[in-house]
């Protein structure tokens, strides 16, 4: 497997900008016009990518699934093959809404649960699959999925090591190794406490590959901190409106709080650095200068006139002679007059 994934001309890795997508999923609604309102709203936030989901009910879930919890507790009254059936994407749109993200300059993204999705989006061109937690173990729609030899973003909600290995072992047996691991809590909203950020790097460590974060936990601070762990990739649930009706509303971010969860995600970034510890960065040369300490005399002392210990002092500015050659300062003889409370500097001393 490889350090960093390339969608496009894009690198998404280590030390590399950290791409980030919003997950419109099935926000939409149906409704192709508020899709591109989200997809506007997206690219003005400054996000990398916009993403859907396209499924279809029969082909994704058994009409005898019994209804989920957090449905039911956000009032939804439909059984669980009906509301998917209601959330399913109008597969006409794709071109056109891949078309709309090249005029934004964002990238089309959108995560297939079946292969007819598959082979329509990858024949379309689109740069990067995503694989939804809960399709982990399906090995054989990963498998078809990295023939297109495109990126594969695989969610780990829910999966243990072996499911891992087995998914990154079915791309790898495709001749695709292009594959980044999403840490995820398959909880909607998650709690923060269950977010597990920790294992990014024990997947990142244990399966050589690029990670990141999938959130659905509530507000931007998770996603954020995840950066800091060295998270490359940011997937955040996305909304006009948490009003809006839908499943995934919420708990998802709205445009202001996208521009400014990408705003801090680009200033932690750049607090980050390369690492290097190499003396003063140029604009701290001044604060360098004038408030570090050095040597300095306490009383005057004139040209040939030893310099005793008792008239050492370590003050700032830093101009002088490093304190740490205090010892050997101490007994030289100046070569010059030096006015009280003033610095030395070699120069003054033989």
């Amino acid at each position: 497997m490889k350090p960093y994934i390339k969608i496009k001309d894009r690198r998404i890795g280590v030390r590399y900008p950290t791409y980030i997508i919003a997950e419109i999923g099935s926000n939409h609604n149906g409704n192709l016009d508020l899709a591109k309102k989200l997809m506007e709203a997206a690219s003005k936030a400054g996000v990398d990518a916009v993403k859907f989901q396209t499924f279809r009910a029969e082909a994704h879930y058994s009409k005898h699934t019994p209804e989920f919890t957090y449905l039911e507790e956000q009032g939804h009254q439909q059984c669980t093959y009906d509301l998917i059936k209601s959330l399913e994407i109008d597969r006409e749109w794709h071109e056109e809404l891949m078309h709309f993200c090249a005029s934004l300059s964002i990238d089309f993204l959108s995560s297939p649960c079946d292969y007819e999705a598959v082979d329509q989006l990858g024949n379309l061109g689109m740069p990067a699959f995503k694989l939804a937690s809960f399709d982990l173990p399906d090995l054989k729609l990963i498998g078809h999925m990295a023939t297109f030899k495109r990126p594969l973003l695989f969610s780990t909600g829910m999966a243990s090591y072996a499911d891992i290995q087995a998914a990154l072992n079915a791309a790898k047996d495709a001749g695709n190794d292009q594959v980044l691991l999403l840490q995820c809590t398959s909880l909607y909203p998650a709690p923060a406490d269950l977010s597990n950020l920790a294992a990014m790097d024990t997947m990142k460590r244990a399966f050589g590959v690029p990670v990141g974060y999938s959130d659905h936990t509530l507000g931007d601070h998770i996603s954020i901190a995840a950066v800091t762990l060295g998270a490359c990739l940011i997937e955040k649930h996305f909304t006009l409106d948490r009003n809006l009706p839908g499943p995934d509303q919420a708990f998802a971010i709205e445009p202001s709080e996208l521009a400014e969860m990408i705003k801090r995600i680009r200033e932690v970034e750049a607090a980050i650095g390369d690492g290097v510890k190499n003396g003063p960065r140029k604009a701290e040369l001044e604060m360098f200068e004038k408030g570090r300490r050095s040597l300095h005399v306490i009383r005057a002392v004139k040209a040939g006139e030893i310099i005793l210990r008792d008239n050492l002092r370590i003050k700032r500015p830093g101009y002088g002679i490093l304190p740490k050659y205090f010892e050997i300062v101490a007994g030289m003889k100046a070569t010059k007059d030096i006015s009280d409370d003033h610095w030395i500097t070699w120069e003054d001393l033989k």
